[in-house]
């Protein structure tokens, strides 16, 4: 499944984990590359990118070009007043361009370097991994995001071959392959209509397979009744003809609590063990500083799209017509970066944002998430409200005493994982201070009793 910048493997210098340092940030942007476009050697039923194809019915060859790889990878670097440049390759699945297109990548990255170091994420299925693959992803130091949603009823109930048949062993058989040659990774969870009812189970399993950072993302996309004049029918956020929320995507009030199930785990025991990717986010938040992640920040437009052709999109989650921002053989990668559009658009997430949203508790945190989920209306009638809010909401203020208290480590000079000694202290059931009572009102935002919302089922 193709992600946006929320989705880029990353070993983070983790707040909540380390002693405390200042989080080091490099200016510029950031690019999702899809150098083999949407093809894909899965076929997995929630997957938003596939039919991007539609994009491109001309396409003789799904593989970027050598001149355009080659313009593309000096532009990037070019573009960027950093030391380091972050390469990220998806797809599709990038590993059916063969380990040669990304030797080829390397010498490419060498040669325009110019004094900067390189790191490149590289975002796999898993299935095509083999010794050769792990011992050039080794050698050449990437980085690999593993696509996992949890054990085999969980895994496979989405993620499914050309064949309709289940991946799970074939994702395994390649992890090992990376732990055999010291290949960094870590792994994505789709967070989806089935797994989600499972917090604890997908988090033990990840924990069993080895995974050490682990990203949990939501799936939510809408099906239009009839396709747009491009093919397509998993639509964006400002669609206004007749359309219905997927069969597969996350339940709102659902994903807040796979969410805090998991927290809660993690924070007892698992602190500076585990690295979960919303949580060292959320404790960003919680010290005020900027969110790594782009789409818990206030405004957003630094993490583009590049297709197999060169075309350059706004977001890897924005790949329609209206969001194309131009090519690179016609027009500079900065140009288009820097361009009054993309500018537009990354300043229209802030200011979107209903009021209900900017007067929410928890927007430090949340800044109304990724536009692309915001296609609900408020209680009092406004459009644009995220579709995920009230899991965001139950999410947020669940861990607000633990944040807090992890955030004042911090600033005192001392490790955030110290929580998990308090809570010892206190009784591995220590409820969290803000947890309301049972006929308070739920902060969820529904507008029912803590007791008949999220606090049913506690």
């Amino acid at each position: 499944m193709s992600t946006d910048l929320q989705n880029v493997p990353n070993q983070p210098d983790s707040t909540a984990g380390a002693e405390p340092t200042e989080p080091q940030r490099s200016p510029g942007f950031h690019i999702m590359a899809k150098p083999v476009g949407p093809i894909c050697n899965l076929n997995c039923r929630y997957c938003f990118y596939l039919e991007k194809e539609n994009l491109y019915p001309a396409a003789a060859s799904w593989a970027m070009p050598d001149d355009v790889l080659e313009s593309y990878v000096r532009q990037y670097i070019e573009a960027q007043d950093a030391p380091t440049i972050n390469f990220a390759w998806q797809g599709g699945e990038p590993t059916l361009l063969g380990v040669d297109y990304f030797r080829r990548v390397v010498e490419l990255e060498k040669r325009y370097a110019n004094g900067k170091r390189i790191e490149n994420a590289f975002q796999t299925n898993g299935i095509l991994l083999d010794d050769t693959w792990a011992e050039f992803l080794a050698q050449s130091r990437f980085l690999v995001g593993l696509s996992i949603d949890g054990p085999t009823e969980l895994h496979d109930c989405y993620r499914v071959n050309k064949g309709d048949q289940p991946t799970l062993g074939a994702v395994l058989r390649g992890l090992k392959y990376l732990k055999k040659h010291g290949v960094e990774f870590n792994t994505l969870t789709v967070v989806h209509r089935r797994n989600s009812r499972h917090p604890r189970e997908v988090y033990r399993f990840l924990k069993e397979v080895g995974s050490t950072y682990m990203q949990f993302i939501p799936v939510v996309e809408r099906v239009a009744k009839t396709p747009d004049s491009h093919g397509l029918v998993l639509i964006g956020p400002r669609y206004q003809a007749e359309a219905e929320v997927s069969e597969w995507s996350v339940e709102p009030l659902q994903f807040g609590k796979f969410l805090c199930e998991i927290f809660d785990e993690w924070v007892r025991r698992d602190v500076a063990r585990y690295f979960v990717q919303i949580f060292d986010v959320a404790l960003e938040s919680w010290l005020g500083l900027p969110q790594s992640l782009c789409v818990f920040r206030e405004t957003c437009g630094e993490s583009l799209a590049i297709e197999h052709n060169g075309d350059v999109y706004s977001c890897d989650h924005y790949v329609y017509p209206e969001n194309r921002l131009g090519n690179i053989g016609e027009q500079a990668l900065a140009a288009l970066v820097s361009s009054e559009q993309q500018r537009r658009f990354g300043l229209d997430k802030r200011d979107s944002l209903p009021r209900y949203c900017r007067e929410c508790e928890v927007r430090f945190a949340c800044n109304g998430e990724c536009p692309k989920h915001r296609f609900t209306r408020t209680p009092d009638g406004e459009w644009g409200l995220n579709y995920l809010c009230a899991g965001y909401k139950l999410f947020f203020n669940h861990i607000d005493p633990y944040m807090q208290f992890m955030a004042s480590e911090f600033r005192q000079g001392r490790a955030p994982a110290n929580v998990m000694q308090m809570l010892r202290q206190h009784g591995q059931a220590a409820e969290p201070r803000s947890r309301p009572g049972r006929n308070d009102p739920c902060p969820c935002g529904s507008g029912k009793k803590y007791k008949k919302c999220c606090g049913a089922d506690t």
